[in-house]
């Protein structure tokens, strides 16, 4: 018997926790998803975009028009944000990080603070912005890699089926 030919590929794979984390955003508009991984291909951290830690999401506003206090932006915690602040304790010195949106200015400047070499991402939907100007500005003369992600599967379907282990 030969090893299975049709597994997915590590960018695949890390992609897919970051998406998959996603899953446990309450924000009804954007959810975003972030893994951090090291040298070694261990996953590190996982974060989601939402509220800080004791802060009900029933008491905050999860709009995304209006006057600035009655939005979810100054209460949102990006998930690379996330991410970062919930790994497992380590210095994350060269590992890349996996997210499904091009991280924001704010997120770029936490991934060159902690020393994250490489961002990977999915989409890049805001590239005109000027936060995403600025973030790939400051990325690049940090010296961090970014590239978007390649896979060759469009899609995955996860089962909770027992049947289908």
């Amino acid at each position: 018997m030969k090893k299975r030919q049709n597994y997915i590929s590590w960018d695949e794979y890390f992609m897919g926790v970051a998406l998959l984390s996603a899953k446990r955003s309450k924000d009804p508009s954007t959810q975003v998803g972030a893994c951090i991984v090291n040298e070694k291909n261990k996953i590190v951290g996982a974060g989601y975009n939402g509220l800080p830690i004791g802060c009900s999401d029933d008491e905050f506003p999860w709009g995304n028009e209006g006057e600035f206090m009655n939005t979810k932006y100054p209460y949102i915690c990006h998930a690379e944000l996330n991410a970062i602040l919930n790994n497992i304790g380590m210095d994350l010195s060269g590992c890349k990080i996996y997210t499904a949106l091009f991280p924001c200015n704010e997120c770029a400047k936490a991934i060159i603070q902690s020393g994250i070499s490489e961002v990977i991402y999915l989409s890049d939907k805001y590239e005109g912005n000027d936060v995403f100007k600025v973030s790939r500005l400051i990325l690049e003369k940090a010296g961090i890699k970014y590239r978007k992600v390649n896979t060759e599967i469009a899609s995955l379907t996860l089962s909770f089926n027992d049947k289908d282990v």
